[in-house]
């Protein structure tokens, strides 16, 4: 890793902690000609599968589309931003677990559906009634009594 400051080859890591929930690995290093100190951060690159849409064309996973999505769900709900990491994460190693190198958009709804509805219902009712396109507030009141009956 070349030093920010001077370029130079040779740095010293002073620390190293695990950040992000065990995702990262934050490190402070020190370059050994110019006693500059600096912070970087390491995480494993896996590879997630690629996404089918509806229209059948097809396009990498986004962890920013993914994450915008779950927050404009999880918007003014009582949920940590600690807790929507936790779900994404487990999102991205649910995907990672299936194997396959493309799912459809389909699959992806479900598996945020079923991690919203944990999360908060509040914010999977407003999930499912965009993703699955509710037409009237019957449909609505339809999704609120199958999540009633499952408690």
């Amino acid at each position: 890793m070349y030093c920010p400051f001077c370029a130079a080859t040779d740095t010293k890591v002073i620390d190293s902690r695990l950040v992000s929930d065990g995702h990262q690995v934050r490190r402070r290093r020190e370059c050994l000609d110019c006693k500059e100190r600096y912070t970087t951060f390491e995480s494993a690159e896996l590879v997630m599968p690629r996404i089918i849409k509806r229209d059948g064309s097809r396009e990498p996973f986004n962890e920013d589309k993914l994450r915008n999505g779950l927050l404009r769900a999880l918007e003014k709900r009582p949920v940590s931003t600690e807790s929507t990491e936790l779900a994404i994460n487990k999102l991205k190693s649910q995907l990672r677990a299936t194997g396959e190198r493309e799912i459809s958009s389909e699959m992806l709804g479900n598996l945020i559906m079923d991690v919203l509805k944990a999360l908060d219902k509040v914010a999977y009712v407003r999930f499912a009634s965009v993703y699955r396109s509710f037409e009237d507030i019957r449909e609505f009141g339809e999704e609120i009594a199958r999540l009633g009956d499952q408690d």
